[in-house]
């Protein structure tokens, strides 16, 4: 008899542990529900109670598979099918509650925080019960880290993301002692992420002045890059200068590779300045923060703010949109439209490759131009050997080659998306937006998807294939697209 192309009980097991782990963190919301005294607590308790149990049936169905080894093909299915699994059951404390009734916005909101993206049906966050707030931030919280996970440990095996490029550096896994080096890694990187979400709530609270409660949720999706807020107008609603410049620090820091802030843990911080991508992010937030600076001042002017009101805002939100962290500490589609413009275009950026960001990310924007520049002098010596270099040393072709790839995929993603939202009902330059801000892991678009508004009333139809497009984006797009190819499923 034939072998399997797949081992499908490897790929359960796994994700029955996924499925666990997510009812056990499920679980720490419990606490939140019973100090406030919320009924929410009941329908807290059996989701968790049935995550649990449906991933202990799983893992126990799958038992005699659980020391069999898993291939790049299975890598790939427990990606994709175990942040869907993950997303389905972490709908259940939205659904039972009635939080969020409605199933395709319960799925919507899961998948938005699980892929850090912010995007968000509520129009009512105040009167959400705070135990359910505080599992809505934790799924941030939880995709941030799975996010760091996978781009610095385990993507690269599976030949997916931008990660090679820091192969030489990362404390990150080797082909040749694959289990060891990711268990060591991610206790480095749960030590770095616990500590600057603890550092964050503290600060938060003094200087700051946020409650615990606020402080908590805040510093969960703000190192996640994820932009859920315990109020519906964001960061705009403390209007205070310190807990702006406290969130603007600690999203600019979580928008920088993991990679570089465990060498800055270490002390090597001339690892920084080595780095282009980071040299690149530093300058571009800093740049548009000066170019958006006018724009706000004149958009502001009959308020008398002054200029470091519009220095913080514009920083503030270059910061969360490059970051694709999505707080809004103002309006920025009042700013006027080459403002707006202009952030649309962030949409797709993205901030550093093994961050908590969404989008393209900056060091294949910075290649991709790079290799733009250097083709001219190509034509002019076609027999010319002219690599393109990054952190001084030349990148390898194929690394060009999947670069490529990996833009064209990302912009058909875009375009088809766009398309099928339209066809769906929305509008067209809502429909753009939502898709663009989707892919990118953002959270708030422009229009009435901006962030003074919500996702609510867009079709059901269109919530799904948004939060599949987030989960694309978020997986680094070719972990899912691979699925529906001919190859994966063949021998050859």
């Amino acid at each position: 008899m034939a072998k399997s192309l797949i081992n499908i009980k490897v790929v359960a097991n796994v994700i029955g542990t996924l499925i666990i782990i997510s009812g056990f963190l499920m679980a720490c919301a419990i606490p939140v529900s019973y100090y406030y005294q919320e009924p929410a607590i009941y329908p807290l308790i059996i989701s968790s109670a049935i995550t649990i149990v449906c991933g202990l049936v799983l893992k126990l169905y799958t038992r005699k598979s659980e020391d069999a080894e898993i291939k790049k093909r299975e890598g790939y299915l427990i990606v994709a099918l175990g942040w869907i699994s993950m997303a389905i059951f972490g709908s259940l404390p939205y659904i039972i509650s009635g939080a969020i009734p409605n199933i395709a916005n319960a799925f919507f909101e899961t998948v938005s925080g699980l892929t850090t993206t912010g995007a968000s049906i509520l129009n009512n966050i105040e009167e959400i019960p705070k135990g359910i707030l505080f599992w809505r931030s934790l799924t941030q919280w939880i995709g941030g880290m799975g996010i760091i996970v996978l781009t610095i440990a385990i993507l690269p095996l599976l030949g997916v993301g931008g990660m090679e490029l820091f192969a030489s550096e990362a404390p990150g896994p080797t082909k040749d002692k694959i289990h060891p080096r990711i268990k060591e890694t991610a206790k480095r990187l749960w030590f770095i992420y616990v500590g600057l979400t603890l550092i964050e709530a503290i600060l938060l609270m003094y200087p700051g002045g946020m409650n615990l409660f606020d402080a908590v949720n805040h510093s969960l999706t703000t190192m996640s890059t994820g932009g859920f807020s315990t109020k519906q107008a964001s960061i705009a609603y403390y209007n205070s200068a310190i807990i702006d410049y406290i969130i603007i620090i600690f999203m600019f820091i979580a928008g920088t590779n993991f990679t570089l802030l465990y060498f800055g843990f270490k002390f090597k911080f001339k690892k920084f300045w080595e780095n282009d991508e980071f040299k690149w992010y530093f300058g571009t937030i800093l740049l548009l923060t000066l170019v958006v600076v006018p724009s706000v001042m004149v958009a502001q002017s009959g308020l008398n703010l002054g200029f470091e009101k519009s220095f913080r805002d514009a920083l503030f939100q270059v910061t969360s949109i490059i970051t694709t962290t999505g707080f809004a500490s103002a309006d920025f589609t009042t700013w006027g439209a080459f403002v707006t413009f202009l952030f649309f275009l962030l949409l797709f950026t993205g901030a550093s490759a093994g961050s908590t960001s969404g989008g393209m990310k900056l060091v294949r924007i910075v290649l991709l131009m790079k290799n733009g520049f250097l083709e001219f002098k190509r034509r002019l010596h076609p027999n010319a050997v002219v690599p393109v270099h990054l952190n001084g040393q030349g990148v390898p072709n194929t690394i060009i080659y999947n670069l490529l790839a990996f833009v064209f995929l990302y912009l058909s993603t875009f375009v088809i998306g766009s398309l099928v939202v339209t066809f769906l009902g929305v509008e067209f330059m809502e429909a753009v937006s939502a898709v663009a801000t989707s892919i990118g892991n953002v959270g708030p678009g422009i229009g009435s998807i901006g962030p003074s508004y919500s996702f609510s009333h867009l079709p059901d139809s269109s919530k799904w294939v948004l939060s599949i497009l987030m989960l694309m984006g978020r997986l680094e797009l070719f972990t899912i697209a691979i699925l529906f190819t001919p190859y994966f499923w063949k021998r050859n």
